[in-house]
Parts: C-alpha cells; sequence; structure tokens
C-alpha cells in the first residue's frame, strides 16, 4: 500500500514565495482511515480560520501505555513480567517474598506459560502485591531496577529487549501532535514509576505520566503521617507497601481531571479500561474532540488472540472510537529489525 504522509511547512525565516524544508510523518503506516482521521482532524484544530481552532494550551491529548504504544503481548503487561521475576527468580529477594506476592506471581507464570487463567479482578491482586514486592526501594533504586529489567531480551522476539518494545507508529504520533502545539500524557493502569522509566528514553517527561501510586515515605518518617512530619535535607523518598490507586476506568478520569485540570480532547487507548478516559475526552463541549482504540490483531508479527479481539472492531466503532487496525495500519510494529519467535521457558 502506499505511504501516508503529512507535510508541515513553515517560513523558517524564508520570504512568502520560497518553499521550506519539509518533515515526513507517518513513514511506518499505511493509508488507513485511522491516520486520514487524525490528520483531518489535526489541520481541522490547528487552522486558526476553522471555527472548530483549539489553542495550543488546550490542545491536551492521553494516551494509555501497555498496549497502546508498548507492546504488551510479549507475553504479557511488561510490570506482570517483571513482578513475576522479582519474586520468583530474583536471588536478592526470591526467599523473602511475602506468600501473597509469590502467589500472584505464580498466577502470571500459570497464565504466561500454562495458559491458566488469571483469577478475577487480577488487576487488584497484581497492584497490591507489586505494591509490597518493591517495598523499601528508594525511587532512585527502583528506577535503576526497572531499567536494569528492562534491558532484558522480550520473550518471543529476536532483536529487542523490553524496553525496546514500543509500537513505533505510534511514537510518529507523538511526533505529529508535538509538531502542531499539542501536550501528552501517559495515563496508564501501570505504575506511575515504572512508566516514567520506560518513557525516558522516547522523551516523555516524568510530570507528564499519570499511573498507579503507592504511598511514598522518607528515609526518617517511620510510621508519622505526612501531615505531622517535616522531610530533613539528608532524607530520600522511597516506596512503601501501601496502595493509593489502581489507575484503571473511571479511576483515569479521576486522576486527569486532579493532575491535568483541562478535560483532552484527544485520547488514545486499547481496551476497556480506556473507555472511561475516551468518553471523558469526547464529553469536552468546549472542543471538537476524537477518540483512537487501538486493536491487537496482527497475529504475525505480534501475538494477537484473534479469538478476543475479532469483535472489537465493531463493538469500539458503535461506542464512537475511531478504530486503529495493527495488522492493517502499521507497515512495521516493533521496527524492521524485529523478528518474531518463539516463546522459551526454562525447565
Amino acid at each position: 500500500m502506499a505511504i501516508a504522509l503529512v507535510t508541515i511547512v513553515t517560513s523558517c525565516g524564508k520570504d512568502d514565495n520560497e518553499s521550506a524544508p519539509s518533515k515526513e510523518y507517518f513513514t511506518l503506516w499505511n493509508q488507513c482511515e485511522a491516520l486520514s482521521t487524525l490528520k483531518a482532524y489535526v489541520e481541522d484544530v490547528t487552522n486558526p480560520q476553522s471555527p472548530n481552532f483549539i489553542a495550543e494550551q488546550d490542545r491536551i491529548a492521553t494516551f494509555d501505555m501497555d498496549g497502546t504504544f508498548v507492546g504488551e503481548l510479549y507475553p504479557t503487561y511488561f510490570e506482570y513480567n517483571m513482578l513475576e521475576y522479582r519474586a520468583l527468580d530474583d536471588p536478592s529477594y526470591k526467599d523473602k517474598a511475602p506468600a501473597d506476592v509469590r502467589e500472584a506471581a505464580q498466577n502470571i507464570r500459570d497464565f504466561v506459560r500454562k495458559g491458566t487463567a488469571l483469577p478475577d479482578h487480577f488487576d487488584m491482586k497484581h497492584a497490591r502485591a507489586a505494591a509490597k514486592a518493591y517495598a523499601g526501594m528508594s525511587l532512585a533504586e527502583f528506577d535503576t531496577y526497572v531499567k536494569n529489567y528492562a534491558k532484558t531480551p522480550a520473550n518471543g522476539f529476536k532483536g529487542m529487549t523490553y524496553g525496546e518494545s514500543f509500537y513505533k507508529p505510534m511514537l510518529e504520533v507523538f511526533d505529529y501532535l508535538k509538531a502542531n502545539g499539542f501536550t501528552f500524557y501517559v495515563v496508564s493502569g501501570s505504575d506511575r514509576f515504572i512508566c516514567r522509566s520506560l518513557t525516558e528514553s522516547i522523551g516523555i517527561e516524568p510530570n507528564r505520566v499519570i499511573g498507579m501510586d503507592i504511598m511514598l515515605s522518607t528515609t526518617k518518617q517511620g510510621t508519622v503521617q505526612g501531615v505531622e512530619y517535616t522531610m530533613g535535607k539528608d532524607e530520600n523518598l522511597y516506596r512503601t507497601d501501601s496502595l493509593l490507586i489502581k489507575n484503571l476506568k473511571t479511576n483515569k478520569v479521576r486522576q486527569i481531571s486532579q493532575e491535568i485540570g483541562k478535560v483532552p480532547v484527544l485520547s488514545f487507548g486499547n481496551s476497556s479500561g480506556d473507555q472511561a478516559m475516551h468518553n471523558y475526552c469526547l464529553s469536552n463541549s468546549k472542543h471538537r474532540t476524537a477518540a483512537f482504540m487501538l486493536v491487537a490483531d496482527d497475529d504475525q508479527r505480534d501475538y494477537a488472540n484473534l479469538a478476543k479481539t475479532s469483535s472489537l472492531p465493531e463493538k469500539w466503532s458503535k461506542a464512537g472510537y475511531v478504530v486503529i487496525s495493527m495488522k492493517n495500519d502499521f507497515k512495521t510494529i516493533y521496527g524492521y529489525g524485529v523478528e518474531k519467535t518463539a516463546f522459551t521457558f526454562p525447565e
């Protein structure tokens, strides 16, 4: 198929009759309805002559992370894989992991290796286990831990680590929106500090990352409430085992409202956990809006569960979302140097 390109032309100090250098976007996309819709939307709302013009300060876009621009089928969420390693394999921790942390990690291992279904409401079970699994780490120590695990080769692929498993076409969306005056935020169900560690490599500032949160404390605070304690200059922040919020569904809306303070005009996600965020965006009565749902329907270049995803395009379209098909719309998923292989597990 032909490659869809968008050309942005600026004067760059030249007179009006002289062509300026242009930048190409979307070289990793096929021509498709989703891309045409996105480009038409952006061109409309950034045109000062359009009745739908949106000032730059209100061009807010929100993105889910796992399954939206980071791979989640290798063989499951990054934070699930990391908890499995932490509780069952990490020599510095596995022998002292609490029983409930080990149980959650084993649930993940059985899901990945045996195809056993995860327990009901496992997102909350995992969240509580993850809070305990990394308790006591300073934020710097946790950042290092995440980045070290991210260097692990992604299971089921050749030529890619977990930390490199970005959907390359979606990174072009970031570039395009940035060039058109949009501010974008990552709004994920994964741990906020995991998201920060992973997205740092693609230039997303930490203050534009919202995620699952655990309680933080200071080195000497102990059990004293923060409202009654003054942190000293020689103290650091560290993670506790107390879960504050699992950032899914309407909790995403709550966090967007509290942390951004504006209703987004663009929203990108991939699952039912993102519907509330999409609906919040589409409820924006001041501006023209759009919401996009990415569907993992490529079982040749990725590990799509077609039985699960085959009905999603119709479902998301009926809900008012624009569907992005990984199979049909992406020329490549993880980059041309990445090759899908078989999963391998130690005996």
